[in-house]
């Protein structure tokens, strides 16, 4: 199973999670900003489907950065 690391850009904090835990844990993310988004499920299934320019998009606007962790 692939690890990525996912970074919050806004608090600085870096996590390393399975594919399927990408859209839970940003959502939890813009939860403590008071926020939630579609978009958070849209990327952890661009990540699954390995649509890396869908990713790197979504991970933009979202403020977050994934990245398959070595």
């Amino acid at each position: 199973m692939t690890t990525y690391q996912l970074t919050d850009r806004l608090h600085g904090r870096t996590v390393r999670v399975p594919a399927d835990h990408i859209a839970t844990t940003v959502a939890s993310w813009l939860a403590e900003l008071g926020a939630s988004s579609p978009l958070a499920e849209e990327l952890g299934q661009a990540v699954r489907d390995g649509d890396w320019p869908a990713t790197h998009g979504l991970a933009d606007y979202l403020s977050v950065e994934v990245q398959v962790a070595a």
